[in-house]
């Protein structure tokens, strides 16, 4: 049995570099690594490559690597909820690489399973498709998009054990399951770590194999990106 238990944060991402390419799951601020990102903000580490469906808000997540100037390139699917991501957008601070969101899945996870590209028709005849291969399927113009290459993933789990078994919770599935096992290193945060064999293998979303790091998380708080009062 191969353990991927390490004690800390600060283990876990001791080897993270300037310059290098991160994936990050979550979709708005649900499943976010929220420790991983706290980590990488003390750190300083600066010139990042970042793909994460959208860039969190302003005061939590990857919105306060963007409020360090952490982020060279940020590619994503969704980035309307951080007034500082626009102002570096429009002012030419940030390079931004915008993604369909089917499309960012899929790179993510051929990037898993060892696909190095695939076609989709989403984008073609858009901005998204120039300097990109076509070909047609069944009638249909489709472009070649190439799988994500990334040098860690930073995943946020409810459940895990020793092993690097994890398990989530309702929609933090979401980008965290395709993007665990598709960077060269998986680092996993966990609100509970359990020993090996407590874990029902049925329950099981990713497998240890796809994990290369898995530490337990502290002081999660469940912030609302946005909150909709209805009058009657």
């Amino acid at each position: 049995m191969i353990l991927k238990k390490v004690d800390s944060v600060e283990v876990a991402l001791q080897d993270v570099k300037n310059n290098q390419t991160l994936m990050l799951g979550g979709f708005g601020l649900c499943g976010i690594p929220e420790n991983a990102i706290l980590e990488l903000v003390r750190l300083n580490i600066n010139g990042l490559t970042c793909i994460s469906n959208n860039a969190g808000i302003d005061d939590f997540g990857l919105g306060l690597l963007l409020k360090q100037r952490q982020i060279k390139k940020m590619i994503a699917s969704y980035v309307g909820e951080n007034k500082e991501f626009e102002r570096q957008m429009l002012s030419g601070e940030l390079d931004v690489e915008l993604t369909p969101q089917g499309t960012l899945a899929e790179k993510c996870r051929s990037a898993k399973a060892g696909i190095p590209a695939f076609y989709t028709p989403a984008g073609y005849g858009t901005e998204i498709a120039i300097g990109k291969e076509s070909r047609e399927f069944n009638n249909k113009m489709h472009i070649l998009e190439n799988a994500f290459k990334a040098d860690f993933s930073f995943i946020k789990a409810w459940k895990g054990d020793e092993a690097g078994n994890i398990i989530f919770k309702g929609t933090a599935r979401n980008f965290n399951t395709p993007m665990c096992g598709a960077a060269k290193i998986n680092i996993v945060e966990v609100e509970e770590l359990v020993p090996v064999g407590s874990l029902d293998p049925n329950h099981i979303h990713v497998p240890g194999i796809f994990v290369q790091r898995i530490f337990q998380g502290k002081n999660y708080v469940k912030p609302i990106e946005q909150r909709t009062v209805i009058h009657r």
